[in-house]
């Protein structure tokens, strides 16, 4: 089956002090993006659809675009503010678009077939986007259907500073029942977890790394819970459209099972600059053990 992937990349990297979906952390020059459409390529998908801000996207098309472009169809589109609505208008002072909600909206005009949508500055893995196209595969397009990747919490730990995850709750049968937001999660030297929030982590819990799979269905209630979110929330400065709201929405309203795929593969990350040294010294141990080669694009992934 077609299968797409949406890479949400028009975010601002406050926290990392810069454009961090351009950052190079490959040994030729490669950013966290090109890892992550490589692994797509390899496990089937057949076109990629960034979604980007206008200002950053001559840079991005130079420097990772034009990497791929003759090996998959892709697809460039724009997440911007005042894109709401016909009802509704930006409302005074507020100068940052709506979430990741917004960000998946913005790419509903280009997916005809069922959809992974990621985040550009995370690294998700190999097997991980496995999992995912089994179960895109196994979709039915015209039907309302949604899919997690969810991965282990000790996989996806930063040593400069606490996280934020997403815990997944699931039902025997591997249907997602909520997930909830920790904070400020830590592990200690003797494996002990902390958070701000709640007690008795543990390291094999499932967390959301916004690795959501969706059929083209969902576009069309997106947009549905996109206008009841800006009925009750659009006059605030600094509300967010945030994906699990729409999943949480499918499930509460709709009874949509939302199916929790579980991966062994480990996140990396560079929320903090501080991060960047270690994803460096972990894609250069995977090379090493020849999960992939030293410059990505000097041959096609293999299917």
């Amino acid at each position: 089956m077609e299968k797409t992937l949406i890479v949400m990349a028009a975010g601002m990297g406050s926290r990392y002090g810069g454009l961090k979906q351009l950052d190079i952390i490959g040994p030729s020059g490669e950013t966290i993006i090109d890892y992550s459409v490589y692994d797509a390529i390899r496990a089937g998908f057949t076109k990629i659809i960034f979604v980007l801000r206008r200002d950053i996207e001559e840079e991005f098309r130079q420097r990772v675009g034009s990497r791929f472009e003759d090996r998959v169809k892709v697809v460039y589109v724009f997440q911007e503010l005042e894109d709401l609505p016909g009802e509704f208008s930006v409302p005074e002072g507020r100068t940052k678009p709506w979430g990741t909600g917004q960000a998946m909206l913005s790419a509903a005009d280009a997916v005809t077939e069922p959809y992974l949508i990621i985040n550009a500055d995370d690294f998700y893995g190999a097997d991980a986007f496995g999992r995912a196209a089994a179960y895109l595969d196994g979709c039915h397009p015209e039907e309302l259907e949604a899919g997690l990747v969810g991965f282990r919490l000790k996989n996806t730990l930063s040593e400069h500073g606490t996280v934020a995850r997403g815990v997944c709750r699931a039902d025997d049968r591997g249907v997602l029942l909520d997930v909830e937001e920790i904070l400020e999660i830590r592990r200690d030297e003797e494996g002990r977890y902390s958070s701000a929030n709640r007690d008795g982590l543990a390291d094999d819990d499932l967390v959301s790394m916004n690795m959501w799979l969706f059929t083209p269905e969902v576009m069309d209630y997106a947009r549905s819970c996109f206008t009841a979110f800006l009925k009750e929330k659009g006059s605030e400065l600094k509300s967010e459209f945030y994906i699990p709201l729409i999943v949480n929405t499918m499930i509460e309203r709709e009874g949509v099972p939302v199916q929790l795929l579980e991966t062994e593969s480990r996140w990396f990350g560079v929320t903090y600059r501080e991060d960047k040294p270690a994803v460096e010294a972990e894609l250069a141990a995977l090379i090493e053990q020849g999960c992939y080669p030293r410059s990505l694009w000097d041959s096609s992934p293999h299917r």
